[in-house]
């Protein structure tokens, strides 16, 4: 299937320096083309099939700022914008996508390398932006990490946001430091071996500046959301708006040179009446055609709780052949262990055969009776490749959607970070860390916005407090519109070189370092994996495999010393790391050096620790 919209949406500069305006609009009756600035002018649009206005401009190059004008009287930003500068109520500004690239050989990297970084650019930084970004990609280099993906930058109100407000997709956002910022920042990574992976949400838009309805039938009220109607992908005009969201991501592929994209809630993504075509295999068929084109790797990750490997299937398989998921289940079985939570979504696990079976397939819930949900969830997960997962300790939401932000740095103890960090990282997952917890960050990360409409503040406001009535937290949510939520938010890396913070940081590049030089563990494969979960003993014993390599990881997520009998292959076992070691600031290790199996040893294990054994060649 190939799919090359021409000419494409936005404002184009052409070989001869005229410029291209192309907009979707069958609402309005009549469009304009309203130049502002100090060569302002009104310039008529041609009005073209199925609802598109054309014009080609002289004298309209880079930096020319203009609206287009429906009916004669209303100026809107142009939806397909490539920056607005003055916001999102303001001009879109013509852009140059030239850019002196140095990634010409940049391939990108195989999925089963990622090791991925999420950050947000306006918190990652003092500065808040893209360019600040560059002085400490270094630093994730050292830590080992592959991958930096970033949460959405397309243009949102206000100049602090989490980017899930965005209402202008194909705009970079201005207080980053717009298209040019982003463009240093993914040459940068590039230079330095790292993947950029693109936060994109295309299940709905922002309230504030959200002019699409103005335009066409973006919108459905045949579906509705958790943020109202959902966009239109299969009724009267879907084309067109599929048109707008596919487009979009080629934009970032070809402009930006973006490695991947994380879709948010693609469960979100309605379109029952199109299920012979979904828009999500329309959308992964596309990027995977340019990715081709382009000689390198290009990849497209699923968020969604529900469950349903039809995302991941081939789509020969039926499915819409994307080709990873983020497993909220993984974090859910892991924080419920250390930290005893039994609120919210958490009522559906605690157990540790919970987190063996995350372990072993991915999803926890493979059709059970979910408590929480009062109703069976999930298919089997059992066949899905483990390079379809990508897992996590904590994430944006995880964080940023308790009442206060905390962090799991602040829920559990040092020791027992260092297990959530192992069963992560030692996982045959795809592994993903968020922003500062490698170093013992503790700093919130808080939900922030910047409105500047009264009413949307205070709708924000009460649904927060709704979304945390389940939980039980009995505590009030902060104001997300002050904009103490937003610097209070801030990674403060002084921390790096003091005392445990120092230590845990040390502790994650040693882990990533096994990871990758060890056959066993860089092999990702639920078939190649055993997992025996001794709930009296609270310990849980991960064997991994790969050829003559061989792995052995030992999880105690009690908060007592415990011992135990466990299955081990016949063979001389070396210690390869123990969290318990005072090296990395913990009471001391209980375990031997080395230890001779014939098929099963007694352990003592730590409090809250854990224990990684590699086999030695015969």
């Amino acid at each position: 299937m190939s799919i090359d919209w021409q000419p494409s949406l936005g404002a184009t500069i052409l070989p001869d320096g005229r410029t291209r305006f192309l907009v979707w609009a069958p609402h309005p009756s009549k469009v304009e083309l309203h130049i502002v600035g100090d060569s302002e002018r009104i310039v008529a649009m041609e009005a073209g099939e199925r609802g598109y206005y054309e014009a080609v401009v002289e004298g309209a190059g880079p930096g020319t700022q203009y609206f287009y004008r429906l009916e004669g009287e209303r100026d809107r930003p142009d939806p397909a914008s490539r920056y607005q500068p003055l916001g999102v109520h303001g001009p879109s500004e013509v852009v140059d996508p030239s850019f002196a690239w140095t990634d010409a050989d940049w391939r990108g990297a195989p999925l089963e390398q990622y090791i991925l970084y999420e950050t947000h650019v306006g918190t990652f930084t003092l500065d808040g932006t893209f360019e600040a970004m560059i002085g400490h990609l270094d630093e994730l280099v050292e830590l080992g990490v592959t991958a930096l993906e970033l949460l959405p930058v397309a243009q949102f109100p206000g100049d602090r946001n989490w980017g899930y407000d965005g209402v202008q997709p194909y705009a970079v956002q201005s207080s980053y430091g717009g298209p040019e910022g982003l463009r240093k920042l993914v040459d940068a990574c590039h230079a330095r071996g790292l993947a950029v992976v693109l936060d994109v949400v295309y299940n709905h838009l922002g309230p504030e500046g959200n002019y699409l309805r103005e335009y066409g039938p973006y919108f459905t009220d045949r579906y509705h959301t958790f943020w109202g109607d959902a966009m239109n992908f299969d009724g009267p005009g879907s084309d067109e708006v599929r048109r707008y969201f596919i487009e979009n991501a080629l934009h970032w592929i070809r402009e930006y040179h973006i490695d991947a994209f994380r879709l948010d809630a693609v469960d979100h993504i309605i379109d029952h009446h199109a299920s012979a075509r979904p828009f999500l295999r329309e959308l992964a068929d596309t990027v995977h055609e340019q990715a081709a084109s382009e000689g390198r790797h290009v990849y497209a990750f699923a968020e969604t709780a529900m469950n349903d490997t039809r995302f991941l299937l081939p789509a020969e398989g039926g499915g819409c052949g994307l080709d990873a998921q983020w497993n909220d289940e993984f974090h859910h079985a892991l924080h419920s262990l250390l930290t005893g939570e039994d609120a919210g979504y958490y009522r559906d696990f605690g157990s540790l055969e919970d987190m063996a079976r995350a372990f072993r397939e991915g999803y926890v819930y493979t059709g059970q009776y979910s408590p929480n949900r009062e109703r069976r969830h999930g298919t089997s997960s059992k066949d899905i490749p483990a390079s379809k997962f990508v897992v996590f300790r904590q994430n944006h939401d995880q964080v940023g959607n308790r009442v206060y932000g905390r962090r799991l740095a602040r829920l559990v103890s040092f020791e027992g970070i260092k297990v959530a960090a192992s069963a992560v990282l030692l996982s045959p997952y795809i592994p993903l860390l968020f922003m500062g917890e490698e170093y013992y960050e503790t700093a919130s990360f808080l939900y922030f916005t910047s409105h500047s409409d009264p009413d949307l503040v205070e709708a924000v406001r009460a649904g927060r407090q709704d979304e945390f009535s389940a939980f039980e937290w009995g505590d009030e949510p902060l104001d997300s519109q002050d904009e103490a939520m937003f610097h209070r938010s801030k990674l403060d890396r002084s921390l790096r070189a003091d005392g445990p913070h120092q230590a845990l940081l040390e502790f994650y590049t040693e882990l990533i370092a096994l990871r990758k030089s060890t056959p066993a563990l860089s092999l990702l494969s639920k078939e190649h994996l055993e997992v025996d979960a001794l709930e009296r003993e609270r310990m849980l014993v991960l064997r991994r495999w790969n050829g003559e390599s061989e792995a052995a990881a030992l999880f105690n997520f009690s908060d007592t010393e415990s011992s135990a009998s466990v299955r081990l292959p016949e063979g001389h076992w070396r210690k390869r790391i123990d969290s318990a070691d005072e090296r990395w600031q913990g009471p001391g290790s209980a375990l031997p050096d080395n230890v001779e199996s014939a098929g099963e040893i007694e352990v003592v294990l730590r409090p809250l620790s854990v224990g990684v054994f590699l086999k030695e060649p015969a």
